[in-house]
């Protein structure tokens, strides 16, 4: 039992320490100061742990080490709100909670300066503006879309042509205002005729993304269409298939629903899309709020 036990602890301990490191990578850092990478050879003594643990006498553990490798393989992406079932935990009650995402002091303006005058992916040559994440650096909701359109590209601000004025009004259907939210896209600049922006044309943009959301650390997070959906989460399903169902990013509940612009297109999913808005309503106004 004490071996089983300490064994228990260890994998605890290594789970938390390579969520971390998952996390650490998608914001671009690639070594943290007078700390060391998780090595192959630990990983290795990981799954002989897991390996270890499985095969031993004692209680029926839930869940195996392959279920395990798989759900820490991709900590953001499920919930027990997810769609596919909730991965067991090897554990149970003793295993990590889930790594939240770590508070950030850095400041918005800082991050823009960072951007700069951006030449990182094609999309420069043909933009008019960068278009930042626009809204309250507080605020306990955030959206965000895929990439600008031709208003946004020309006002330097997100979600400002039709699409973005039936934001405006989702927003006041859930009774808040629009400068009580902060909204922004995966990326900041506009694709030529309005395509989805590539993986990588994306990949230039997330990581800054990902830095404000750590800034603001809202309570929820609506992403609005399969490209911002499947960039933040990391996800292959589809929109259609996910949709108001409360997915979770390292703490922060996230609700994938249609974009605006396809509402535009097909005004019949507005019934959806009120439907996932009111459970982001609902969870706001039963959620604690944070002290700021």
């Amino acid at each position: 039992m004490q071996s089983e036990n300490e064994t228990a602890e260890f994998l605890s301990i290594l789970k938390e320490t390579r969520e971390q490191l998952v996390y650490f990578k998608e914001l671009g850092v690639e070594r943290i100061e007078g700390e060391s990478p998780v090595s192959r050879s630990m990983e290795t003594a990981v799954r002989q742990a897991e390996t270890s643990v499985a095969e031993s006498p004692g209680p029926q553990i839930t869940g195996g080490a392959a279920t395990t490798a798989r759900a820490e393989s991709a900590p953001e992406s499920y919930t027990s709100d997810s769609p596919a079932s909730s991965p067991a935990t090897l554990f149970g009650d003793l295993a990590a909670p889930p790594v939240r995402i770590q508070k950030s002091s850095e400041s918005f303006e800082e991050i823009w300066a960072d951007i700069g005058d951006c030449t990182r992916c094609p999309l420069y040559q043909e933009r008019t503006n960068i278009v930042h994440t626009d809204g309250n650096h507080k605020a306990r909701l955030m959206f965000v879309g895929e990439a600008p359109g031709a208003d946004e590209d020309a006002q330097a601000r997100p979600f400002v042509g039709r699409a973005g004025q039936l934001l405006t009004k989702i927003i006041e259907a859930i009774g808040m205002k629009r400068e009580e939210v902060l909204i922004g896209n995966v990326n900041r600049c506009r694709p030529p005729g309005n395509r989805p922006p590539t993986p990588e044309e994306a990949s230039m943009c997330k990581p800054f993304l990902l830095r404000e959301i750590a800034v603001v650390q809202p309570d929820v997070i609506v992403v609005l269409g399969n490209t911002a959906m499947k960039n933040l989460l990391d996800i292959k399903q589809g929109i259609t298939r996910v949709r108001g169902q409360f997915q979770d990013y390292h703490g922060v509940k996230v609700m994938p629903t249609f974009h605006p612009a396809y509402l535009l297109r097909d005004p019949s999913k507005k019934k959806e899309t009120w439907e996932d808005l009111k459970k982001v309503r609902d969870y706001l106004d039963t959620a604690p709020k944070r002290e700021t």
